[in-house]
């Protein structure tokens, strides 16, 4: 898994209806207090959005890092050291810590052995019945997926910033989503006009 490619001129940005996005805010609707970490890497639009409804924001820039921990080609992600090392750099928080989690689209670029590891230590920081927002393409079959960055514009509101294309680790159909989140209360799936499903994941 190589950083994005891109793929001739840049598309511009586009902004549309989020029925995920709006599922994941309307859990925590009326709350203040809050805390939410953020796994596409910290951006403006998302924590002014995230801060003025009172809760705090926590960022990863989690695909830097696995290009930083495995190289361009993501290999070895089965080495139990490179996965520790990963994990401290992206996920080192305590038990119960988050009241949820932006996911968008990080889990596709993840092997097998370092994908498990992520999905235990995301169900070891987030609070019981907390949600999860993780985005997936459509297409389980494709070598190149489009890559995106996701700017919040309002509680049901994306914007969507074509970022070239990366090369997955793995895709998964419907099933296999529910598969990787067994352990997980209940997995639901909304599909965007990216061919892109956005699944809300309650802990």
């Amino acid at each position: 898994m190589g950083p994005p490619r891109a793929s001739g001129s840049a598309a511009p940005p586009a902004t549309r209806t989020s029925r995920g996005l709006e599922e994941f805010f309307g859990q925590i609707r009326g709350q203040s207090g809050l805390t939410i970490l953020d796994l596409g890497g910290a951006n403006q639009k998302n924590v002014d959005f995230i801060t003025e409804l009172g809760h705090r924001l926590y960022s990863e820039d989690f695909l830097r890092i696995l290009h930083e921990t495995f190289g361009a080609e993501g290999t070895d992600q089965s080495n139990p050291r490179s996965i520790e090392y990963f994990l401290k750099q992206t996920l080192d928080y305590p038990e119960d810590h988050f009241d949820g989690v932006l996911v968008w689209d990080v889990l596709e670029y993840l092997a097998p052995a370092l994908l498990t590891a992520v999905v235990e230590r995301l169900e070891h920081v987030v609070r019981p019945k907390s949600y999860l927002l993780a985005l997936f393409h459509a297409d389980d079959k494709q070598d190149t997926v489009a890559s995106y960055a996701f700017r919040i514009e309002g509680v049901g509101t994306l914007e969507v910033l074509p970022q070239g294309s990366r090369r997955p680790v793995q895709l998964f159909n419907n099933r296999g989503v529910e598969k990787l989140f067994g352990k997980f209360d209940s997995v639901k799936f909304f599909l965007t006009r990216e061919r892109m499903r956005e699944v809300i994941v309650k802990v």
